[in-house]
């Protein structure tokens, strides 16, 4: 027999109950740390390339600098947003919200011990490894950000400056926030969830530097978790840059190229003389 109008209303009300049910059911048992601070991240990261961006430096601020400073401000502004978004909003979130203490959030000391003994071994290789990095024309197009860093040790100086709060907020956001703030319901996995955003927002990047991104996220990941602070990946990211910068300052003052003991000595030679 053919089921009564009233009788497929009724049916469908009850489905529509039972989805209901089911839909408030599965939200209860959602993390609402995690929750937050994944949609929170996203927000942040649109935040920061819209209000952080050079060119709204420009449009809505730059006419209160002298016109010889407003490029290297225009970056100086993006790194400050970058702190803003990146660490001080996210660590008020945890602190404030969810009631975290600072070593839970990776704030606090942590293993210090292994984390100076690590970045002692790391460091001999950044200097290395940015080297030849930095004998790549794609490299020196791109480094440093701000070119005419490259030709007034002024404006490197401060650049270099400015730069060190934006590495508090970029490590901050993945290796502090996402990390542990996501960690009470990924576990260890919480390194892997934070190195794909990471990794992704270095698409613009020359293509050895992309790649290298996925490894260099997993890894920083991993030793802020083991070290139970975030503030290591700090000085580690930051030098790799500013080393970086140097490197391609001094090709881009000099014309030198190589990799080798010689092309070293020339560019040195050329820099002090």
């Amino acid at each position: 027999m053919e089921p009564t109008s009233r009788e497929k209303q009724g049916r469908f009300k009850a489905r529509l109950r039972a989805e209901w049910t089911g839909l408030v059911g599965a939200v209860r048992r959602l993390d609402t740390q995690t929750v937050f601070v994944l949609l929170a991240t996203v927000v942040l990261v649109i935040v920061q390339y819209r209000l952080g961006s050079r060119e709204f430096f420009r449009d809505e601020m730059a006419t209160g600098f002298a016109e010889e400073w407003r490029g290297v401000l225009a970056w100086g502004w993006w790194f400050f947003v970058q702190g803003v978004t990146g660490f001080v909003v996210p660590v008020l979130c945890l602190l404030l919200l969810f009631r975290r203490r600072p070593a839970e959030i990776g704030l606090g000391a942590g293993d210090w011990r292994l984390a100076l003994s690590l970045a002692a071994l790391y460091l001999p290789l950044v200097v290395v490894g940015t080297w030849v990095l930095s004998d790549g024309a794609a490299f020196q197009a791109q480094y440093p950000h701000y070119q005419p860093a490259a030709f007034d040790w002024r404006f490197f100086a401060v650049y270099e400056g400015l730069f060190l709060f934006y590495w508090i907020g970029w490590e901050y956001l993945w290796r502090g926030f996402v990390l542990f703030g996501t960690a009470p319901t990924f576990g260890l996995y919480a390194i892997f969830v934070q190195a794909v955003p990471f990794a992704l927002l270095h698409l613009g990047k020359p293509l050895p530097e992309a790649l290298l991104s996925i490894l260099g996220g997993v890894a920083l990941g991993a030793l802020v978790w083991r070290c139970r602070s975030f503030w290591i990946a700090v000085p580690i990211h930051a030098a790799q840059m500013l080393v970086l910068d140097f490197w391609c300052t001094l090709r881009l003052r000099t014309g030198v190229s190589g990799v080798g003991p010689e092309a070293l000595f020339a560019l040195l030679s050329a820099w002090w003389g």
